[in-house]
């Protein structure tokens, strides 16, 4: 299956268990692979036959900068639900929700999940 890939989106969001995070809020990195057939775009060189990225970009933006929730694995799940429902030519999708500065002790790059859905 072909897809389209966005790598490395940057939001800031409030999403978390502490308090803190809730109030304070904190960056959220998101990838996002969306599994969809490319090949009458390739041919065509019409929009209309591929998915926007854009416009991905934009639904992914509303869930990880809007309502606040307490896991990223929520995040990850809402980001999924939004992006299958919003593109008829979706099949499936992986999401990975990295949030680079958790509150916990130790030395790390960051914490993630990453889940696949399809139709």
């Amino acid at each position: 299956m072909d897809k389209i890939i966005l790598n490395g989106l940057q939001f800031y969001g409030y999403h978390g268990l502490l308090p803190e995070e809730n109030k304070l809020g904190q960056r959220f990195n998101v990838d996002v692979e969306l599994f969809v057939s490319l090949q009458k775009a390739g041919k065509s060189d019409n929009m209309h036959d591929s998915i926007h990225y854009g416009q991905a970009y934009e639904k992914i933006k509303e869930v990880v900068e809007g309502k606040a929730m307490n896991l990223i694995e929520s995040v990850a799940e809402a980001i999924s639900d939004e992006l299958l429902h919003s593109f008829s030519m979706l099949a499936a999708c992986r999401v990975k929700v990295i949030k680079p500065d958790p509150p916990i002790p130790g030395h790390y790059h960051s914490v993630a999940v990453e889940i696949y859905r399809e139709r």
